[in-house]
């Protein structure tokens, strides 16, 4: 074992792990992080990684031989080659003044390795004053039912044809959060269904792929989604009825968790908060 446990643990604020994201507070062990390491040989996906979902190959990957490992703090490198390439040096530890350190150690190694970004992402618990990032929420399906929204939301292939072919322009001009690639990856059928909202015949919001896979501990976790309403659509509740359709899908299919990552004071952060989600802390991520 690389990583002493008890070291590690009472060091990490938010439940937050190199190259797979966001955990349940359950599944967090020295063994997922033993898990990274191994990885970072092989290039293969782990069996519970998300990613796996998006490509054959994992983009990124521990640089193990460059992670610092001590009782006060801990900093794990990454190395994403995608684009022009990025290192991200996780920053675990109580004391701010890791920041400083771990800006070095990531503009270092984006220079040994030839990359443009270097970047620091910093773990913060929940109990954060004035917090900025992301927000990392949990819910959590075991404790009541999630009723039908109702509202004009069904999968996209229920609706006509004609109302289908909609989409697609409506998943170009949301470009911007993701749409445009899922409905790629919908195309060439490699995602599982999407809920769209439609009015007058017309998609303006859509959320997917829906899709339920077990986490490292085997507890089925709904899998993040793709999520955006139309400005124009917007403050008419659409994105609560989406939201709240997709969460009755994860639960009607068995889920018992999905994990959520929010910009802090977005929409869908307000949105989060207001179903009730617990707060798991927040990352917040520099550039250096």
């Amino acid at each position: 074992m690389f990583f002493r446990w008890d070291w590690l643990r009472p060091q990490l604020t938010a439940p937050i792990v190199p190259t797979l994201g966001p955990v349940h507070p359950e599944a967090l062990t020295a063994d997922l992080f033993e898990d990274t390491l191994r990885a970072a040989d092989t290039g293969d996906f782990l069996p519970y990684d998300k990613d796996q979902r998006w490509g054959s190959e994992k983009e990124e990957k521990v640089l193990r031989e460059d992670v610092v490992h001590q009782p006060e703090h801990t900093l794990i490198p990454t190395l994403n080659r995608r684009g022009r390439g990025t290192v991200k040096v996780f920053a675990y530890g109580h004391h701010g003044s890791i920041v400083g350190g771990a800006a070095e150690l990531a503009a270092k190694l984006a220079a040994a390795h030839d990359v443009v970004d270097a970047k620091v992402v910093r773990p913060l618990g929940p109990e954060t004053a004035h917090p900025r990032g992301t927000r990392i929420q949990l819910k959590d399906f075991t404790t009541g039912p999630c009723p039908d929204p109702g509202g004009p939301v069904a999968p996209l292939t229920d609706w006509p044809a004609t109302v289908q072919e909609t989409f697609a322009p409506f998943a170009e001009a949301m470009a911007g959060d993701g749409l445009a690639f899922l409905c790629t990856r919908m195309r060439a059928g490699q995602c599982g269904p999407v809920l769209a909202a439609a009015v007058a015949d017309r998609i303006v919001g859509a959320i997917g792929p829906m899709e339920v896979r077990p986490d490292a501990i085997g507890r089925p976790q709904l899998m993040p989604q793709y999520f955006a309403v139309l400005p124009a659509a917007r403050g008419q509740g659409l994105g609560r009825v989406l939201w709240r359709a997709a969460m009755r899908w994860g639960q009607s299919r068995g889920a018992a968790y999905q994990l959520l990552q929010t910009e802090v004071d977005g929409p869908s952060d307000r949105l989060c908060q207001a179903e009730g989600l617990t707060s798991l802390g927040f990352t917040h991520t520099t550039r250096t």
